[in-house]
């Protein structure tokens, strides 16, 4: 599996600048950790990386790949991955449409596969299906797999929008609040799944607030403050850097005037 490397990455918008020159690497195994206060940047930093947002300056390499400014669908491409804070399924269509919707190379609708619905297409089909209900298995939807995805509880989409990253066989995966709003019981169930992803050898960079889930999960931390890098390690050992605890700290005095 490939890592991922930003170099010297900034953005703006309107003059203010939400990213001053980042620059970090993430390696092609474990669960990172991407964290800090409110406004540090991380989640532009995702829609950078991601395609969703072009950045100003700098360079973003995936599997050694160039990737800076390529559109959300080429970096899909790539197997670089990402989820969003709100989960982005279609509401009115299944648990196992949606699913469905994410297989990759897709024999289409054409009119062409219409009239003859080749055998090549139909064992697609049959592929995408049998992965659907594998990933809805491990991820403890199949009950609901028939649902609309507008009825799931919250924990569930989060569940869902994991599902549809596997769908999409990933080489590494970016997920921005994976438990946020979620139940304990199924943020403690979402961090099983992706610590097992994980140790089955893919990737994980996950931006998440609740700090004893990033200690429970991360293998690394990286600190954001003020739209730039300020440092990495194990958990433990951000949580004793006098840095980082003036940057949330700082965060909070000037939050309080």
């Amino acid at each position: 599996m490939g890592g991922l490397q930003v170099e010297n990455v900034e953005r703006a918008f309107y003059g203010v600048h939400a990213l001053n020159g980042v620059t970090l690497t993430v390696a092609g195994r474990g669960i990172t950790g991407l964290i800090g206060p409110n406004g540090a940047g991380k989640t532009t930093l995702f829609n950078c990386i991601s395609g969703v947002i072009p950045p100003d300056r700098g360079r973003i390499v995936f599997d050694g790949r160039d990737i800076t400014a390529l559109r959300p669908d080429r970096v899909t491409s790539t197997g670089l991955i990402r989820t969003f804070q709100i989960a982005r399924g279609l509401s009115r269509m299944s648990v196992l449409e949606n699913l469905l919707l994410y297989g990759q190379h897709q024999p289409g609708e054409t009119i062409l596969y219409a009239l003859t619905r080749s055998a090549v297409a139909r064992a697609r089909e049959d592929e995408l299906m049998v992965k659907a209900l594998a990933i809805a298995e491990r991820l403890n939807l199949r009950r609901v797999i028939y649902h609309p995805a507008g009825a799931l509880s919250g924990g569930q989409k989060k569940l869902l929008e994991i599902g549809r990253v596997l769908m999409a066989d990933p080489k590494m995966i970016l997920l921005d609040e994976p438990i946020a709003g979620v139940n304990p019981t199924l943020a403690r169930e979402i961090g099983k799944h992706l610590q097992a992803l994980a140790a089955e050898g893919l990737p994980i960079l996950l931006i998440e607030h609740q700090m004893d889930m990033v200690a429970r999960l991360c293998d690394r931390v990286i600190v954001m403050a003020e739209g730039r890098f300020l440092t990495e390690g194990t958990f433990d050992e951000i949580a004793r850097d006098q840095r980082v605890q003036e940057a949330y700290m700082g965060r909070r005095a000037r939050g309080g005037h």
